[in-house]
């Protein structure tokens, strides 16, 4: 499975979520922290990635074009880094679920 996550999301998870996900990358290090979510939407589309984010744009935009890509959508709000990790890695095995299932396009974290 492989996830991009967004710049509200600490580049700091990256080597953590490593163990659990087959590829993360950040936006940041692709060159597009500054990206419109357009050209986030389009390169996670074109490299066959899942968006995570604590952003609704995301969400709102999965409504209205469908999928791909898939969006995560982590509802976590304001929170230290190593609160984000945990959610994302104790919802590891729903976001596989949610990965392999051809009709989701979108997954909400709590």
């Amino acid at each position: 499975m492989r996830i991009l996550l967004d710049e509200n999301i600490s580049r700091r998870l990256l080597s953590r979520l490593q163990t659990r996900f087959e590829t993360v990358e950040h936006v940041a290090s692709l060159g597009l922290s500054q990206a419109s979510d357009e050209a986030i939407w389009d390169y996670t589309k074109e490299h066959s990635l899942i968006i995570v984010s604590k952003d609704s744009d995301f969400h709102q935009r999965s409504f209205v074009r469908g999928h791909p890509p898939k969006v995560v959508w982590l509802r976590v709000g304001n929170c230290a880094t190593e609160r984000v990790a945990e959610a994302i890695l104790f919802a590891a095995d729903s976001i596989q679920k949610f990965a392999a299932d051809e009709q989701a396009a979108f997954l909400i974290i709590p």
